[in-house]
């Protein structure tokens, strides 16, 4: 069984980018060049995305291999499949990385249990509960990333697939 997702790398200095491919090369096991661009919400890095297809977890493989690199901002999709749930990466110097499970049409699903939490700490005045939803949605991540996906419209997408 395999699904397909998309690596989008929004920013990455220059001197990270060829480390970038060996990580994703390392993941897909095969080799990989990818069509960098500069970035225009960041001078001075580029940015690059190539759709992908492997076995369900090849996008958590992914992000987890590109995750430790504070200076990257990026994020890895993976259409759901019968085996397996969507799933939607994202990650930001300043944030760290966020995760969400995705249904057939590209909505986030949040587990009953984060939601029971974060209304547990919103009753005991910890947080809003308005603020806490908007985490388990991704928006800090959508606003920080926003302006680095509108920048990137238009630029090439290649696709690989991971050799089984």
């Amino acid at each position: 069984m395999t699904t397909r997702g998309v690596l989008y790398v929004h920013s990455a200095p220059r001197a990270l980018c060829p480390h970038v491919e060996w990580a994703v090369a390392g993941v897909l096991g095969t080799r990989v060049n990818l069509d960098w661009i500069r970035q225009p919400a960041a001078p001075g890095t580029w940015r690059s995305e190539f759709s992908w297809q492997g076995e369900p977890g090849t996008a958590s493989k992914l992000a987890s291999a590109l995750r430790g690199w504070h200076l990257l901002r990026f994020e890895v999709t993976a259409e759901p499949c019968p085996t397996a749930e969507g799933e939607r990466y994202s990650c930001t110097p300043d944030l760290g990385i966020f995760h969400a499970v995705t249904g057939i049409h590209g909505d986030i699903l949040i587990p009953e249990d984060r939601l029971r939490a974060a209304l547990q700490r919103s009753q005991r005045g910890e947080t809003d509960l308005e603020a806490e939803i908007a985490k388990l949605l991704g928006k800090p991540w959508d606003d920080e990333l926003e302006p680095f996906r509108y920048a990137g419209e238009g630029a090439p997408v290649r696709w690989l697939h991971q050799v089984v």
